[in-house]
């Protein structure tokens, strides 16, 4: 459970830094724009999909 969050949280947080810089570089904005977005895309389905004790039904 944990190593989900960090797989989240750095993805996310990578993603953003990854969109935040790509304005300033001269080559390869659009590459990494892309990555950064799909880095962000990444670390929201990861957190969608973990799988969670908390709605669990007992039978």
């Amino acid at each position: 459970m944990i190593f989900n969050y960090i797989l989240f949280l750095v993805l996310f947080i990578g993603g953003m830094v990854l969109l935040g810089i790509a304005h300033e570089l001269p080559t390869m904005q659009a590459p990494v724009f892309v990555a950064g977005i799909l880095a962000i895309s990444l670390a929201m389905a990861s957190a969608m999909h973990a799988p969670s004790t908390s709605t669990r039904r007992n039978p």
